[in-house]
């Protein structure tokens, strides 16, 4: 890499952090197409550096109480909403989604502090008074210790935050592994928690591949791990954590889908594919990627969403007329239009073919445009494989019970979409189908901040959702404690079960 290029060090202990023999990662502008910084990588040194600041700093910071650590991240809250513009341009500059993409990225973050900063009634316990004769029982739930979060490109600020803002709010400390392609939003955050009066080494962020993965996911003093990603590297992470005693929340890949029902808007149904499909160039876990058309309504939806493909406005992230910025790498690019012409081959109709866009000014940037399919069969890859990208894939079917049963047959089951107007099909869609967010009439059911995100079957690998009561549940343990006091009427040994009585 050039020494002319600025380079992002790790965060540890409150304070940048580097090593002069790292090796680097370039950062690149997508939209430009153009390295435009450097990223140091861990080894295992700096990561455990890094863990052994967090296992320092647990102590103090978990005997806090609530109410204190509620406190910090209140003032963390303020400087966010301070700072959401300035860290929604640094996403688009590394990412390449259009800027006010950017923004409500951010702001759905923001929301998971505001929940974080509700911890002393989250962490609320039970007591039983007299549970047996002079004896109470309560139950309390306390951190597990250092926690660490690996975290994906498409949301560095968003999915981040579904972790650190409640693991440290119930006690715990944690190193945060962001994706190397967009690692600047990981440091922002970071100096902003010092600057709210975080503790060092509470919070720690190693930037780094495979090694430092690795390295978390063996090292002892971590005690639990938050992924998210693609399946497999879901899966390893969830097998191999659970390998070496730690708690683990793997969050997979996604086929979503969005079943359109012939008594539906279908005006609606287009504004609801498009924005699905192809905002944030379809990089999204919860992106719709495949429309199942019920009955007539393929025939009366295709002309009016092939135009609506054709007419999206792609080009720089940060111009404001942009619908649609550019892919992340090169890599992701030749992948996505890889899938396209799979698709081809495999004999789907390809109505709108988006390979070879080139925004006037940003010729040498990571794009593609939208990418539309029809006449999709379940045996065909585009329909089986997550592509992660701004291709969406029409599958016809004749009624109701045989779109449901396509989309509960598919191997994930993360988010899903029924468009109708009728309520007993929208009940028994969101009754009988298996994924673990549904939207009724809404493309995107992202959960609110209280109330958790994960999905089923492959989308998902671990027993407990991001964020939400879920959150305070996975980053805490629940101890239960009896008590009796001397002067009470029980004398002498005791030698059966307990009992109430």
């Amino acid at each position: 890499m050039s020494a002319a290029l600025p380079t992002l060090p790790h965060y540890i202990n409150g304070a940048e952090f580097s090593r002069p023999d790292s090796l680097l990662a370039p950062v690149y502008n997508p939209s430009l197409g153009r390295v435009t910084k450097q990223v140091a990588l861990a080894d295992a040194y700096t990561v455990h550096k890094a863990v052994a600041s967090a296992r320092d700093a647990l102590p103090d910071w978990a005997a806090k109480p609530p109410l204190q650590r509620a406190r910090i991240m209140n003032r963390f809250l303020a400087l966010l909403n301070e700072h959401r513009d300035e860290l929604a341009r640094l996403i688009t500059s590394e990412h390449g989604k259009v800027f006010s993409d950017a923004q409500g990225e951010v702001t759905r973050g923001i929301e998971i502090v505001e929940f974080a900063c509700g911890i002393p009634q989250l962490l609320k316990s039970d007591y039983t008074e007299q549970v047996s004769t002079g004896i109470d029982n309560w139950t309390t739930r306390q951190p597990l210790g250092v926690v660490a979060g690996i975290t994906p490109f498409n949301f560095p600020c968003m999915v981040p935050c579904w972790m650190f803002p409640v693991a440290l709010a119930c006690g715990n400390t944690f190193v945060l592994k962001p994706s190397e392609r967009d690692p600047s939003a990981a440091n922002f955050m970071a100096a902003l928690l010092t600057q709210a009066g975080l503790p060092k080494g509470v919070f720690n962020v190693v930037h780094g591949d495979k090694l430092a993965v690795d390295t978390l996911l063996s090292h002892p003093d971590v005690s639990a791990l938050s992924f998210v990603g693609s399946t497999p590297i879901a899966r390893h992470i969830y097998e191999t954590g659970a390998k070496h005693g730690k708690r683990v929340q793997a969050l997979g890949g996604a086929k979503n889908h969005l079943l359109a029902m012939p008594d539906a808007d279908l005006d609606q149904v287009v504004d609801a594919l498009v924005g699905a499909a192809y905002g944030s160039a379809g990089e999204r876990c919860m992106a719709i990627s495949v429309a199942v058309l019920v009955g007539d309504v393929a025939d009366r939806i295709m002309p009016k969403l092939a135009q609506r493909v054709r007419a999206l406005r792609i080009t720089d992230g940060m111009n404001a007329e942009a619908e649609m910025g550019p892919i992340v790498s090169a890599d992701a690019l030749a992948r996505i239009e890889g899938y396209v012409q799979v698709g081809v081959d495999e004999g789907a109709q390809l109505v709108v073919d988006g390979r070879g866009v080139k925004p006037a000014g940003f010729e040498q940037g990571f794009y593609t445009g939208g990418t539309l399919f029809d006449h999709v069969q379940p045996h065909m890859r585009i329909y089986k494989e997550e592509i992660f990208g701004p291709v969406l894939c029409c599958v016809r079917v004749p009624s109701f019970a045989e779109g449901l049963a396509l989309i509960n047959a598919h191997q994930y089951g993360n988010g899903v979409a029924c468009f109708t107007r009728d309520g007993a099909t929208a009940r028994e869609f969101a009754r009988q189908v298996q994924v673990g967010m549904v939207g009724i009439n809404v493309p995107i059911p992202v959960p609110m901040a209280w109330h958790g995100f994960g999905g089923w079957k492959s989308s998902l690998f671990g027993d407990l959702h991001a964020y939400g009561e879920e959150g305070v549940r996975f980053y805490t343990r629940q101890k239960s404690i009896m008590q009796r006091w001397p002067d009470s009427a029980v004398k002498g040994a005791e030698f059966t079960m307990p009992v109430s009585s």
